[in-house]
Protein backbone atom coordinates (compact mmCIF):
# COMPACT_ATOMS: atom_id res chain seq x y z
CA UNK A 1 0.00 0.00 0.00
CA UNK A 2 1.30 3.43 -0.92
CA UNK A 3 2.29 5.65 2.00
CA UNK A 4 1.89 9.42 1.72
CA UNK A 5 2.61 12.20 4.15
CA UNK A 6 -0.14 14.79 4.52
CA UNK A 7 0.71 18.19 5.93
CA UNK A 8 -1.30 20.16 8.45
CA UNK A 9 -2.98 22.41 5.86
CA UNK A 10 -4.61 19.45 4.15
CA UNK A 11 -5.82 18.03 7.47
CA UNK A 12 -7.28 21.42 8.35
CA UNK A 13 -8.98 21.58 4.95
CA UNK A 14 -10.73 18.34 5.86
CA UNK A 15 -11.66 19.04 9.47
CA UNK A 16 -12.63 22.68 8.99
CA UNK A 17 -14.27 21.99 5.61
CA UNK A 18 -12.27 24.82 4.07
CA UNK A 19 -13.43 25.51 0.55
CA UNK A 20 -12.42 25.14 -2.21
CA UNK A 21 -9.91 22.60 -0.84
CA UNK A 22 -12.24 20.47 1.28
CA UNK A 23 -13.38 18.21 -1.57
CA UNK A 24 -9.81 17.15 -2.40
CA UNK A 25 -8.92 16.53 1.26
CA UNK A 26 -12.12 14.52 1.72
CA UNK A 27 -11.35 12.38 -1.35
CA UNK A 28 -7.81 11.79 -0.12
CA UNK A 29 -8.94 10.67 3.33
CA UNK A 30 -11.65 8.55 1.75
CA UNK A 31 -8.90 6.56 0.02
CA UNK A 32 -7.32 5.97 3.42
CA UNK A 33 -10.67 4.92 4.86
CA UNK A 34 -10.93 2.34 2.05
CA UNK A 35 -7.37 1.13 2.81
CA UNK A 36 -6.16 2.18 -0.63
CA UNK A 37 -3.42 4.44 0.77
CA UNK A 38 -1.75 4.97 4.12
CA UNK A 39 -1.80 8.58 5.28
CA UNK A 40 1.04 9.54 7.59
CA UNK A 41 1.24 12.60 9.81
CA UNK A 42 3.40 13.69 12.73
CA UNK A 43 2.16 14.14 16.29
CA UNK A 44 2.82 17.86 15.72
CA UNK A 45 0.05 17.94 13.13
CA UNK A 46 -2.34 16.15 15.49
CA UNK A 47 -1.55 18.61 18.26
CA UNK A 48 -2.12 21.59 15.97
CA UNK A 49 -5.45 20.31 14.69
CA UNK A 50 -6.64 19.28 18.15
CA UNK A 51 -6.05 22.80 19.40
CA UNK A 52 -8.28 24.20 16.66
CA UNK A 53 -10.92 21.47 16.99
CA UNK A 54 -11.22 22.04 20.76
CA UNK A 55 -11.60 25.78 20.17
CA UNK A 56 -14.48 25.25 17.74
CA UNK A 57 -16.44 22.36 19.30
CA UNK A 58 -17.41 21.23 22.78
CA UNK A 59 -15.04 18.82 24.51
CA UNK A 60 -17.13 15.69 23.93
CA UNK A 61 -17.65 16.39 20.23
CA UNK A 62 -13.98 17.33 19.80
CA UNK A 63 -12.77 14.08 21.29
CA UNK A 64 -15.21 12.08 19.17
CA UNK A 65 -14.07 13.80 15.97
CA UNK A 66 -10.40 13.39 16.82
CA UNK A 67 -10.83 9.71 17.68
CA UNK A 68 -12.54 9.16 14.33
CA UNK A 69 -9.82 11.08 12.49
CA UNK A 70 -7.08 9.15 14.33
CA UNK A 71 -8.27 5.89 12.74
CA UNK A 72 -7.43 7.27 9.29
CA UNK A 73 -3.77 8.10 9.90
CA UNK A 74 -0.45 6.63 10.94
CA UNK A 75 1.70 8.69 13.27
CA UNK A 76 5.38 8.99 12.37
CA UNK A 77 7.63 9.95 15.28
CA UNK A 78 9.63 13.15 15.25
CA UNK A 79 13.12 12.42 16.52
CA UNK A 80 16.33 14.33 17.28
CA UNK A 81 17.58 13.88 13.74
CA UNK A 82 14.40 15.46 12.29
CA UNK A 83 14.72 18.43 14.66
CA UNK A 84 18.43 18.87 13.86
CA UNK A 85 17.81 18.68 10.10
CA UNK A 86 15.02 21.24 10.40
CA UNK A 87 17.08 23.62 12.54
CA UNK A 88 19.95 23.58 10.04
CA UNK A 89 17.75 23.69 6.93
CA UNK A 90 16.66 26.57 4.76
CA UNK A 91 12.99 26.10 5.65
CA UNK A 92 11.44 29.42 6.60
CA UNK A 93 8.50 27.67 8.25
CA UNK A 94 9.74 25.39 11.04
CA UNK A 95 6.61 23.22 10.92
CA UNK A 96 7.07 22.59 7.18
CA UNK A 97 10.65 21.51 7.86
CA UNK A 98 9.58 19.08 10.55
CA UNK A 99 6.95 17.60 8.27
CA UNK A 100 9.36 17.27 5.35
CA UNK A 101 12.17 15.67 7.35
CA UNK A 102 9.73 13.38 9.16
CA UNK A 103 8.54 12.08 5.79
CA UNK A 104 12.11 11.76 4.52
CA UNK A 105 13.32 10.01 7.69
CA UNK A 106 10.54 7.42 7.43
CA UNK A 107 10.98 6.77 3.68
CA UNK A 108 7.68 8.32 2.65
CA UNK A 109 8.19 9.45 -0.94
CA UNK A 110 5.21 11.77 -1.39
CA UNK A 111 4.21 14.79 0.67
CA UNK A 112 0.79 16.35 0.03
CA UNK A 113 0.57 20.08 0.68
CA UNK A 114 -0.86 23.32 -0.68
CA UNK A 115 2.38 25.13 0.14
CA UNK A 116 4.48 23.95 -2.81
CA UNK A 117 6.81 26.96 -2.79
CA UNK A 118 8.28 25.99 0.59
CA UNK A 119 9.58 22.67 -0.78
CA UNK A 120 11.46 23.76 -3.92
CA UNK A 121 14.61 21.74 -3.20
CA UNK A 122 12.81 18.62 -1.97
CA UNK A 123 14.19 15.14 -2.56
CA UNK A 124 10.71 13.58 -2.53
CA UNK A 125 7.51 14.25 -4.50
CA UNK A 126 5.73 17.36 -3.27
CA UNK A 127 2.26 17.79 -4.74
CA UNK A 128 -1.19 19.10 -3.91
CA UNK A 129 -4.08 16.83 -2.98
CA UNK A 130 -5.73 17.74 -6.28
CA UNK A 131 -2.62 16.73 -8.27
CA UNK A 132 -2.29 13.51 -6.32
CA UNK A 133 -5.90 12.54 -6.95
CA UNK A 134 -5.59 13.30 -10.69
CA UNK A 135 -2.45 11.13 -10.89
CA UNK A 136 -4.14 8.35 -8.94
CA UNK A 137 -7.12 8.36 -11.33
CA UNK A 138 -4.86 7.70 -14.35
Amino acid sequence: MERIYVDTDIVMDLLAKREPHYQFAAQLFSLADKNQIEICISPLTFYNISYIVFRNYNSSESRKNLLKFKTLVTFLPVNDKVIDLTLTSKFKDFEDGIQYYTALEHNVNTLITRNLKEYKSAEINIITAEQYLKNKAK
